[in-house]
């Protein structure tokens, strides 16, 4: 896990961070910058798809003085079926001064 310095500034720099976990099977880091009002108790990333790319589409709020933020994105993922993409308004939120994921609105 990140130490409080290198948290990221940002919603969507914590966006970004959370795809790479994403991508690299890093639960651990999803559940740490997850909201604990929202966090789910366990992340299986096992039978997860390939994350492949991520393109930022939209970014309301979130900067270094703001405490909440929305960050719209589109994450391609490979999976049995194919490419896939993933197209998400995810809600952030600071918690005790540092940005966590709250949840998210999936559009198709």
């Amino acid at each position: 896990c990140m130490t409080a310095p290198e948290w990221p500034p940002t919603a969507e720099a914590l966006m970004r961070s959370r795809f790479a976990a994403f991508r690299d099977g890093d639960a651990a880091w999803l559940l740490a910058s997850w909201h604990p009002d929202t966090r789910p108790g366990s992340l299986d990333l096992a039978d997860g798809p390939v994350w492949r790319g991520l393109q930022i589409v939209d970014v309301v709020g979130g900067g270094p003085g703001d405490a909440e933020g929305v960050v719209e994105f589109r994450a391609t993922f490979l999976d049995e079926a194919g490419v896939g993409v993933l197209h998400e308004r995810s809600r952030f939120a600071r918690h005790e001064g540092r940005w966590v994921y709250v949840d998210g609105d999936v559009s198709d």
